[in-house]
């Protein structure tokens, strides 16, 4: 039985169609929510197994990236998101979506029942400009359900202005789920454009305690088919980032 993967809808979302078509080829059952529609049954949340929070400038950006989406996930839905995230379920924000967990506090969430301080943001690109480009991302996490048995490097675009991310004390190791690297899989040691943002770390995604939460700011689902990638007409076909979406799938088809 296909899982119900639920993708919000909000004002200025642009990759939501992307990522119902990775996750349709994942085998979900992907159905778009208009946030509107969800703010008035806010019940239907239950009925999914997965959640997804897709790119695009929600709000226009309004106040800072993900910044008001942020705060409608952190007062309108916080119980039903909650729950959500407590029963494990695989939730994966993209982007615009990763800036929309981060600001509302689901990541990098709780550790031992304890909400760890939101003392992480995503903030401006360190060269000061907006980045659109291709990228290599190396999974450094087993403990993520969207990351684990990731042994190939993911080839896959990037496309924004506050991609940076960055915490007041170094991060735990156990939250840290995608880095950017080379194409060889060796540390990008913080290089532009390897590293396309100037994250600490080369920290291009990270996840919660309970490995169910994942954020990135990469685009894998513009990379599921061969021929998107921009040299297959050369060869080179490898990289796809339809995996993590599989991932993501058939943890939930388990629940």
């Amino acid at each position: 039985m296909k899982p119900k993967a639920l993708v919000l809808q909000a004002h200025g979302s642009n990759r939501d169609f992307d990522v119902m078509d990775a996750l349709t080829l994942a085998g979900a059952d992907a159905t778009g929510v208009p946030l509107n529609e969800l703010r008035n049954h806010k019940s239907l949340l239950a009925d999914f197994q997965l959640l997804v929070v897709p790119g695009g400038f929600s709000y226009a950006d309004a106040l800072g990236a993900g910044k008001l989406l942020a705060l409608d996930l952190a007062s309108y839905f916080a119980d039903e998101v909650s729950a959500f995230v407590d029963a494990t379920k695989p939730v994966i924000g993209i982007c615009n979506g990763f800036q929309v967990l981060v600001k509302a506090g689901i990541l990098p969430g709780k550790q031992n029942q304890t909400q760890v301080k939101n003392e992480a943001t995503l903030t401006f690109n360190a060269e000061g400009h907006f980045e659109c480009r291709w990228v290599n991302l190396k999974s450094t996490s087993q403990n993520c359900i969207w990351t684990k048995d990731l042994n190939e490097i993911i080839t896959c675009p990037i496309a924004h202005g506050e991609g940076n991310f960055q915490s007041i004390e170094n991060i735990s190791s156990e939250h840290i789920a995608l880095t950017y690297v080379n194409a060889n899989g060796s540390s990008a040691n913080g290089v532009y454009p390897i590293n396309p943002n100037g994250s600490t770390m080369d920290i291009a995604g990270i996840t919660n305690a309970k490995g169910n939460v994942l954020g990135l700011m990469p685009h894998p689902e513009n990379h599921i088919y061969l021929w998107q990638h921009p040299r297959h007409t050369r060869g080179e076909t490898s990289g796809s980032g339809l995996k993590l979406f599989e991932n993501g799938v058939n943890y939930a088809r388990q629940m």
